[in-house]
C-alpha cells in the first residue's frame, strides 16, 4: 500500500503542516529550545501518538469481536529516549490502556498483548527501533 504525505512550512522556521492523501493535516514544530514556536507536535511524540491510535483500534476491535461492551477508552503512554546521542531513539515505552464499562479483564489484557506484540505495526517498528514496550490494564466502571 502506498501512502503520500505533504510537508509544508505554515509557521515560522520550524512550523510545519503534514497532509495525508485523505486531506487530514497534523501541525508540527521542533522544541523552543530548538527554534520552535509550539505551534505543534514534535515529530517524534507523533510516534506515541501513533502507538496509541493504532493499539486502541487494535484493542477495540478485538473486544468488540468478544461482545465486551467498552463504553469509554483512555491511553496513557509514557517514553523515554535515549539519551546524549544523534539520533535520539525511543528506549523505554510504557503504557497503560484505561478500559471502562463491564470489560473481562482477562479478556482485556489478552487485546492488550495481541495489540502490542502480534497486530499494531507502530509499536513493531518502535522495537525493531530498540524500544522496549511495556503495558497494563486498567477497567474502571462506567463513568
Amino acid at each position: 500500500m502506498s501512502v503520500t504525505i505533504n510537508l509544508s512550512r505554515v509557521s515560522d522556521d520550524f512550523g510545519f503542516e503534514a497532509t495525508d492523501q485523505n486531506g487530514h493535516t497534523v501541525k508540527m514544530d521542533t522544541s523552543p529550545e530548538s527554534g520552535g514556536k509550539n505551534y505543534g507536535v514534535r515529530p517524534m511524540q507523533m510516534l506515541l501518538m501513533g502507538l496509541a491510535g493504532c493499539s486502541a483500534i487494535d484493542v477495540i476491535s478485538i473486544l468488540k469481536k468478544q461482545r465486551q461492551d467498552v463504553v469509554d477508552y483512555k491511553m496513557v503512554v509514557n517514553g523515554d529516549r535515549e539519551a546524549g546521542v544523534e539520533p535520539s531513539l525511543w528506549k523505554d515505552v510504557t503504557i497503560e490502556f484505561h478500559l471502562y464499562g463491564d470489560i473481562d479483564e482477562d479478556k482485556a489484557k489478552r487485546a492488550a498483548e495481541l495489540s502490542v506484540d502480534k497486530y499494531c505495526s507502530v509499536a513493531a517498528t518502535l522495537k525493531k527501533g530498540g524500544a522496549a514496550i511495556n503495558w497494563q490494564v486498567f477497567i474502571h466502571p462506567a463513568e
